[in-house]
């Protein structure tokens, strides 16, 4: 009997320990848990200066400034946004893209000469299927290489971002991924979306910590399909919506971790609030004949930025710089070049 109320009174003790014990450690971990401000502070007046000086040079240089017009602009964008009060950088020079652009001036030039020769030799249609076949082919040598390139010359309070993808198995993977969608008639399309942004996402690194994206396909291609029903039964009123459950589903799988700890994004966005924003960017863009440009995109950016929260206990102070510089805007050019932009 008195064995047995010694063995109760020690499970009271143990009991009582791990209450306090499991209290204290969640405690701790609210009390390290920190929320992190994005913002944007550039304003249209400001951005409009940049593009009308860049245009005018641009056209006096037929079209040779362009890459020093697009470092300017990325400059202006990137130092107007800032993380906790602290503004990110952009490292990017004229002259790095300008090389870049020679590239892909070059490369196309071979292209087109291709296409030239077999048009030549009364064969147009195998001319134009392999100068689309070439474009293919470099699309994802275009994304590794603009993802390291602007990864790299990206920074925060001097630590650079940085992109460790490896571009023979990004490469092996996008044609897998497009192969699948093509077998499939487009269905696979949702999973390839989301492959891809894992991919590239999972190898970007800020300083000695990294970014994890949780997405899943057949979560985005459910997403997708209800909102091309949706938008169709409402005659494209649910557009808004959709697009604020796209930018949402990018935003709350993303994460940024170092050893145990991490911060978690979050969107606040509403459909309401993408309907605002479209309308009023269609009002000024009609009624300013497109010069109001410069300010849909300072709103745009601004919306963006304002409608993510930021929320872990990671100490961003903390973080070491482990990222090298890598000046090669070569494929950063050539996505330009095909209008893709997957850079987040």
């Amino acid at each position: 009997m008195h064995l047995k109320k010694r063995i109760v009174y020690c499970i009271r003790i143990t009991t009582i320990f791990n209450q306090h014990f499991n209290k204290q450690l969640m405690e701790n971990f609210l009390s390290e848990t920190k929320k992190h401000t994005l913002d944007f502070h550039g304003k249209g007046g400001d951005f409009f200066g940049i593009i009308i000086v860049n245009w005018l040079l641009t056209t006096l240089t037929l079209g040779l400034y362009y890459p020093w017009a697009k470092a300017k602009q990325l400059q202006f964008l990137y130092g107007e946004t800032s993380l906790n009060n602290d503004r990110f950088a952009f490292h990017g020079t004229g002259k790095e893209m300008f090389k870049g652009f020679l590239k892909v001036i070059g490369l196309f030039l071979i292209l087109a000469a291709v296409m030239g020769i077999f048009t030549f030799l009364k064969m147009p249609l195998v001319g134009l299927l392999l100068f689309y076949l070439g474009i293919f082919a470099i699309m994802p040598l275009a994304i590794h290489g603009s993802y390291r390139y602007r990864m790299s010359r990206t920074s925060w309070r001097g630590i650079r971002f940085g992109y460790r993808g490896d571009r023979k198995e990004l490469t092996t993977n996008f044609f897998t991924w497009v192969g699948l969608s093509i077998i499939t008639f487009g269905i696979y399309g949702s999973w390839m979306a989301i492959n891809l942004r894992k991919y590239l996402l999972g190898n970007v690194r800020f300083g000695d910590a990294k970014f994890n994206y949780e997405g899943d396909g057949g979560d985005y291609f459910l997403l997708n399909l209800k909102g091309y029903l949706l938008s169709i039964f409402t005659l494209g009123i649910y557009m808004f919506w959709w697009q604020k459950d796209i930018f949402e589903y990018y935003v709350n799988n993303l994460s940024l971790h170092k050893d145990d700890t991490k911060i978690t994004l979050r969107s606040t966005v509403t459909g309401g609030g993408f309907f605002k924003l479209a309308f009023v960017n269609v009002f000024i863009i009609i009624f300013t004949l497109g010069l109001g440009y410069a300010w849909v995109v300072a709103r745009t950016m601004k919306f963006i930025f304002t409608n993510i929260n930021l929320e872990g206990n990671l100490d961003l102070d903390a973080i070491q710089q482990t990222e090298e510089n890598f000046t090669d805007a070569t494929g950063d050019d050539i996505s330009d070049v095909l209008d893709m932009d997957f850079v987040m």
